[in-house]
């Protein structure tokens, strides 16, 4: 793990937030090659999801065909939206402090009654300190609106993408005449005030989701829930994870959360967990008809038969009163009233980067321009999500091959694909390092080049060498993106 984080610094990926202050715990930046890659894992999912979906046809292993649509909401909502989903009130982590150190850590991060900060960092008796009993601590960021800054002006960034899309389930309906089952996606930034931000970005306070609630007749949300489970992990496995770092886990009953009846994480082997363990990529909730009850009701709780009622105050009245419209939708063919169940995969684009990043990185050992033979860093990331698609390298910066190279470069640009070009150093060194970043093609303008005008085409993984003309390398590495 420490190789992947020096070399994501090191080559552009991911940058500390605020650096040169000395950084701020659980923010990042993504740089050049990082804002590429991850821009490029949200557009992969944007295209699944909305771009090329077929409405008119039914998805293998889906109970009837669907409409898809997208979102955009705004970070900040009204604070009723949080009191009735619950989150004002339930949406915390249980924390404890060492009482030596001042150290502050989730109760689930520690293994022991004893601080878990190395010995050397702890300032006193390491051995004899004893943490604090766990107390809750909310997660979400408050702000104020206005300038005035009273209790009636505080609201709070959102801690998931979810909720704009419950409370815009009417918008919807009325306004691309929607008909379920159908799915409102959308992607951007949510922030939690973790207690314990680590492991790189996997965890961190500000954050990228990509959710999508899909609203169903509740006689087939079981279905949908399966269907919706098993695509969403085949998604992964079909950018490049491997079968074998990736897992599709069912929670356990005592793990579901409040709004849930069934919840499936695909989950991936990171390099900085325990041999066996696995970390939340994705959650895939069956959240039934909790959403949209809660914002026609006011918050939901579960009685003593498990059954879902808005919480009362101590007036008898609901202690959150939800906005009183009508979120039910009618089915015109059956003549039938229902409140739609929700399926919801629930993504993290931080996340899946990381993965596909920690997946990529490789190390093997090949020859140099001397025959000897070298350790190789290479990012094998798939062609779809890598940053740059293909470098252009002349070999020599004379003769006309800078010129020739600078067409093809140009040309790859012009088709929309995301090029390179490079004629500092040697050719070995280029190939390097654009085999630590993840290009997944290198076209090499040499002295036959300018004979007869082809060019070498390069693959990173295989090392394959394949002559083509240079007028058809835009087609060959469009046709190899397609594949």
């Amino acid at each position: 793990m420490d190789k992947i984080v020096a070399l994501c610094k090191r080559r552009g990926f991911i940058y500390q937030s605020s650096e040169i202050y000395g950084g701020l715990n659980g923010f990042w930046d993504y740089g050049p090659l990082g804002v590429e890659l991850k821009r490029n894992v949200k557009d992969a999912w944007w295209r699944d999801m909305i771009t090329n979906h077929d409405e008119f046809s039914t998805p293998p292993g889906a109970p009837q065909s669907f409409s898809m649509v997208g979102l955009d909401c705004s970070i900040i909502m009204h604070p009723q939206v949080w009191k009735c989903s619950g989150h004002y009130d339930l949406f915390h982590d249980h924390m404890v402090d060492c009482r030596a150190c001042q150290a502050r850590f989730r109760v689930d991060h520690v293994k022991s009654s004893e601080c878990p900060l190395k010995p050397s960092k702890h300032p006193g008796e390491h051995d004899k300190c004893q943490l604090t009993e766990p107390r809750e601590f909310n997660l979400m960021f408050k702000t104020t609106l206005g300038a005035l800054g009273g209790a009636e002006d505080t609201a709070f960034l959102r801690p998931e993408t979810a909720q704009g899309m419950f409370v815009n389930f009417k918008n919807v309906l009325d306004t691309v005449r929607a008909k379920v089952p159908f799915g409102i996606a959308q992607a951007g930034k949510s922030f939690r005030n973790e207690i314990t931000p680590r492991n790189f970005t996997f965890r961190s306070r500000e954050f990228e989701q990509m959710e999508m609630e899909f609203f169903c007749h509740p006689s087939q949300s079981f279905e949908w829930y399966k269907y919706w489970r098993d695509r969403r992990y085949n998604w992964y496995l079909n950018l490049g994870l491997s079968r074998e770092k990736l897992q599709l886990r069912d929670h356990t009953k005592d793990e579901l959360s409040h709004y849930s009846v069934g919840t499936a994480d695909v989950e991936y082997a990171f390099p900085f967990l325990e041999a066996g363990e696995f970390g939340e990529l994705e959650g895939v909730a069956h959240r039934g008809d909790f959403d949209l009850r809660s914002h026609m009701e006011g918050k939901l709780v579960r009685d003593a038969s498990g059954n879902l009622n808005p919480e009362l105050g101590a007036d008898g009245k609901p202690k959150y009163p939800g906005s009183g419209k009508d979120l039910m939708y009618f089915d015109d063919q059956t003549r039938e009233r229902y409140v739609p169940h929700v399926i919801e995969p629930a993504a993290g684009a931080d996340r899946a980067t990381l993965a596909f990043i920690c997946q990529a990185y490789t190390e093997d050992h090949q020859p140099d321009e001397k025959g000897e033979m070298q350790e190789r860093v290479l990012m094998k990331l798939h062609p779809k999500l890598a940053p740059i698609k293909v470098a252009v390298l002349p070999l020599v910066k004379k003769d006309g091959m800078p010129e020739l190279g600078l067409g093809i470069y140009r040309d790859l640009k012009s088709a929309g694909i995301p090029a390179y070009f490079d004629q500092q150093a040697a050719i070995g060194k280029r190939y390097r390092r654009q085999d630590e970043i993840g290009t997944p093609w290198c076209v090499t303008v040499d002295g036959q080049s300018l004979q007869d005008k082809t060019v070498t085409l390069r693959d990173r993984d295989t090392l394959e060498q394949t002559r083509l003309p240079a007028d058809k390398i835009v087609d060959e590495i469009a046709k190899r993106l397609r594949g």
